[in-house]
Parts: structure tokens; C-alpha cells; sequence
């Protein structure tokens, strides 16, 4: 059974969404579910700070000692900050998915409503 916080919202392509501190700032990541189907993961392709994303779209990617899968956007928006440490640390991802694990923060001009609840993820999940 993955994890799955109450606390955050989802898409079904397995990324997190979480508020950030700033008004409608997002930060992203994959859920656990994506990061242990994937297995060890050894890179990562994150979007350029200032790069324009849309809700649904690839926006960069995550390779495995298993394979490599796409990182679809949440939500349309402009990119803030990426997670550099992910660089040196990919592995992160793995072992903390929901926290050292992010990968970007999205800035967006309205609260997004196309996302999961934890409920509705896990569902998808089981």
C-alpha cells in the first residue's frame, strides 16, 4: 500500500500537488505509487524556471534502472523553482517522494480544480 497525504491533490498520471507558502504557487512531485512502480531512480529531466507549462502536458522526465516515464504538468502555469538537489540526488525521489523528493513549483493565475483527492487517487491506485 503507498502512501497517499490527505493533504495534497493528484492527477491520475501519479504527480502531487501541494500549496506552497506563496499564493497560488504549487509545488509538484510524483506520489510514492509512481516511485516505487518505477524503481531506482537514477535521473531526472525537470522543466527551466520561467518555462511555460500546460495542465496536462509533458514537461519533462524521470529515468529508472527499470525504464523512463514522462512527468505530465498539473496545472498551467509558469515554472518558479526546480528542485536542483536532484541533480546530485535523484534518489531522493524514492526515498522521500512528498518532501527532499519534489521536482518543480508551478506559479498558475487560478486555484486548479481538475485535480484528485487522496481518495479519489487511491482508488485509482488500488
Amino acid at each position: 500500500m503507498s502512501n497517499i497525504p490527505d493533504s495534497l491533490k493528484y492527477t491520475k498520471e501519479h504527480e502531487w500537488v501541494a500549496s506552497s507558502a506563496t499564493a497560488l504557487v504549487y509545488r509538484v512531485g510524483i506520489t510514492d505509487y509512481a516511485q516505487a512502480a518505477l524503481g531506482d531512480i537514477v535521473y531526472v529531466q525537470l522543466p527551466k524556471v520561467g518555462e511555460k507549462l500546460s495542465a496536462d502536458k509533458v514537461c519533462g522526465e524521470v529515468e529508472s534502472t527499470k525504464s523512463v516515464s514522462e512527468i505530465f504538468s498539473p496545472v498551467t502555469g509558469s515554472v518558479v523553482a526546480i528542485n536542483s538537489e536532484l541533480n546530485s540526488a535523484p534518489e531522493s525521489i524514492n526515498s522521500d517522494p512528498y518532501g527532499t523528493g519534489w521536482l518543480f513549483e508551478v506559479s498558475v493565475d487560478s486555484e486548479p480544480n481538475n485535480l484528485l483527492s487522496a481518495a479519489d487517487y487511491a482508488a485509482i491506485t488500488a
